[in-house]
């Protein structure tokens, strides 16, 4: 067997390398979308992606007889909040053949770059931060990943447990029909109405820039209990609300507003992946106009919910309780009245019992299971 280098990546030749990678690693399976380079050359520019503002990343790329072989990403989020283990870093990206040897070298030179810059223990997959995508697939192969989710080969969670690495959490990504109605106690609920003080409105596109910022100071403190939680900048939203503008309908964004206080929201997003699963990552030179005609005329079938939360001071009180129920409903009933069959509400952190509650009433069940590890770095 030839011998295995692990190089960094330098050149923006090598970084389409590096993106091009999971393109023929995954080749045969029929459930993988592959991602739009240009997108992807985005999220992994210094100079584009505001992560790096507040991160050191490094990318690898694996090579053997002078074909590329795997790749990994290690990362320091200096955001991310202190650990009782002592300061740890991120592994992400992680793609290679099923190759054990291949594993155990990406890995090695992944957790000396940690262990060099005083990390004690590694943790991931973060394609590149908790915000974005996160965990490695571990259970759904069977079906394709929606917007912004991964989708990872069967065999990668064995290779990676066999370096020492153990669970640290699982996130769930839950499935809900438009084909029926919400289930009977939740639309007996909703129909009576908001309760006095809970309005209900959708995203304003003309003070779009307006609308980011609340929603931000909204997921900030909604989501600041959570494990792991990395409060989001503004320049991230702000980078994410411009990219995702295109695709945004307001008729799909919904805001709550308790006793004059913007307080909750709910984003259901139009299943990008199903409109470019067959541009092979490429949206030049007839891609742009084959994705929005799928997205705006012919629609997609599938929508996301990537984002709901309500503030922790509403949380407990009867109008915060009602608002995710409401928010959903009626951004729900627009989807479907727009054509839309069925949504994935995710990420959902294993141990987020109150949004998990939620889901349950709303008759959502899990559908993946994306696995977060660990591993102390001796």
């Amino acid at each position: 067997m030839m011998p295995l280098q692990i190089v960094p990546v330098v050149t923006p030749a090598e970084l389409d390398r590096f993106i091009a990678l999971s393109d023929r690693i995954n080749a045969g399976d029929p459930n993988y979308v592959p991602p739009l380079r240009m997108e992807r050359r985005e999220a992994l520019s210094p100079k584009k992606n505001p992560f790096f503002a507040h991160a050191d990343v490094q990318l690898w790329l694996a090579i053997r007889d002078g074909r590329d072989v795997g790749r990994i990403s290690a990362q320091i989020d200096h955001m991310a909040p202190p650990s009782p283990d002592g300061p740890h870093g991120h592994f992400g990206l992680i793609c290679a053949e099923d190759d054990a040897a291949v594993f155990a070298a990406l890995f090695e030179t992944a957790e000396s770059w940690l262990k060099a810059r005083g990390c004690r223990r590694a943790l991931g997959p973060f394609n590149l931060s908790i915000n974005e995508e996160v965990g490695l697939l571990i259970d759904g192969f069977d079906t394709p990943p929606m917007v912004m989710m991964g989708h990872d080969p069967a065999y990668a969670g064995s290779r990676i447990e066999a370096l020492g690495y153990a669970k640290a959490k699982d996130v769930f990504a839950y499935t809900s029909s438009f084909e029926h109605d919400l289930p009977e106690p939740v639309t007996r609920r909703v129909k009576r109405g908001p309760p006095p003080g809970l309005v209900l409105r959708p995203l304003d596109m003309h003070r779009y820039d307006a609308e980011v910022d609340a929603l931000t100071d909204i997921l900030n403190d909604a989501w600041s209990d959570n494990w792991g939680f990395t409060p989001v900048t503004e320049a991230e939203t702000r980078q994410l609300a411009i990219a995702l503008k295109p695709v945004i309908d307001p008729r799909l964004t919904w805001f709550a507003e308790i006793d004059g206080d913007v307080a909750g929201f709910v984003v259901f997003l139009p299943n990008v992946n199903a409109a470019i699963a067959d541009l092979k990552g490429r949206l030049l030179p007839f891609g742009w106009a084959r994705l929005l005609w799928r997205l705006k005329v012919r629609r997609v079938k599938s929508i996301r919910v990537p984002l709901m939360g309500v503030k922790r001071r509403h949380a407990r009180t009867q109008k915060g309780i009602m608002a995710p129920f409401h928010l959903v409903h009626i951004a729900r009933s627009q989807a479907r009245a727009l054509g839309y069959r069925h949504c994935e509400m995710s990420w959902i952190l294993e141990d987020n019992t109150a949004m998990r509650g939620i889901l349950d009433a709303l008759g959502a069940r899990i559908y993946k299971t994306y696995r977060i590890y660990h591993k102390p770095l001796a």
